[in-house]
């Protein structure tokens, strides 16, 4: 009997459409080296998913492309996680952009409120000397008199 690939593909569909009711665990060896590894180590961190989970989203995302069917979204699980965490980081810099901004706006309005009390200081401190120059010319003039 010869299967032709649309056959093959009919009945892989439908073996994978059960493949996520009974889910069974399997040790795989997988020959990679430690620096490959370590970074998928790293990668699956920082997207909040077990290494073993990971790799079974890239065999899903592999068959659902060699079969000719959507993956169901435009990215892998990964990189909608990478993404998702780099929103949210995103997010956190704007709101600490936002309350810098406002710490800058608050110090600049402090700075021009004591320019214009130096600006008053600096005319009383004038007026005061002028008042100080007039009381000794005064005295000196009515000093002079007596």
């Amino acid at each position: 009997m010869s299967l032709d690939r649309g056959v093959l593909a009919r009945l892989d569909r439908r073996l994978l459409a059960g493949l996520g009711h009974g889910e069974t665990y399997h040790m795989v060896r997988v020959p990679v080296t430690a620096a490959k590894w370590s970074t998928w180590k790293r990668y699956c961190g920082a997207a909040g998913i077990a290494m073993g989970r990971a790799i079974v989203a890239l065999i899903d995302r592999e068959m659902a492309s060699v079969l000719g069917e959507s993956a169901g979204e435009d990215s892998s699980v990964l990189a909608q996680r990478v993404r998702e965490e780099l929103a949210s980081r995103a997010a956190h810099v704007a709101g600490r952009e936002q309350a810098a901004a406002a710490a800058e706006e608050r110090l600049r309005s402090r700075s021009e409120h004591l320019r214009r009390w130096e600006g008053e200081l600096e005319v009383r401190e004038h007026r005061l000397e002028l008042a100080l120059k007039l009381a000794t010319q005064r005295r000196d003039a009515t000093a002079s008199e007596v």
